[in-house]
């Protein structure tokens, strides 16, 4: 079977990953697996920036087909931010409760009709000379709540509410995340271009 790196370390995008990946014939596996990876400094303007190089400097190194995605949270109140800071909005080694946290704070007394919010994600697929292959993006609307609400997925997830199941990803579980949320709408784009490039 053709072989796939997922170009992270990051255990909850991985599973995220692995499960929308699953239905193609496909051996995915993450960095973890290759001890000699790079770390790869994230210092893009864009999510697009990070995820092409993320990719493509990856692969080059592995000599594989690597996936990598770059996604964050952008809200609106805030201009747009965390963005691509979204992991390390409290610092470089925050935790998703610091994060959370510092996001509840810089929106402390904005109205409810006010914290719109979305996800973005941006995947890109690299050969193993490092060119990339395939790109595709996916978004979820939604806002952010004043105080969290269940325990699944992570990052900001317990308070991002999809609107429209008045509930949060915290709440929602993975199959419905695997549906709606933005790294699924961007991988089920991907997949098409996946399948035409590796089987």
């Amino acid at each position: 079977m053709p072989l796939v790196v997922l170009g992270t370390h990051n255990q909850g995008k991985v599973r995220e990953l692995a499960d929308l990946l699953s239905p193609l014939s496909i051996d995915v596996r993450s960095l973890d697996d290759f001890p000699g990876a790079l770390e790869i400094v994230e210092d893009g303007a864009t999510f697009r920036d990070n995820a092409v190089k993320k990719a493509s400097q990856q692969a080059k190194h592995l000599k594989q087909w690597v996936l990598a995605e770059d996604s964050g949270l952008a809200v609106d109140a805030l201009g747009g931010r965390p963005g691509v800071y979204s992991a390390r909005y409290a610092g470089p080694d925050a935790t998703d409760a610091e994060n959370n946290q510092k996001l509840l704070t810089e929106l402390s007394g904005v109205p409810p009709d006010e914290r719109m919010a979305h996800y973005a994600c941006h995947a890109a697929l690299a050969d193993p000379s490092g060119a990339v292959r395939a790109e595709s993006v996916g978004t979820c609307q939604g806002r952010i709540l004043t105080e969290e609400h269940g325990s699944g997925g992570f990052g900001y997830d317990p308070l991002f509410e999809v609107v429209e199941f008045h509930r949060t990803f915290g709440q929602l579980g993975p199959a419905v995340k695997a549906a709606i949320s933005h790294r699924a709408r961007a991988l089920h784009r991907m997949i098409p271009q996946l399948q035409r490039l590796l089987q």
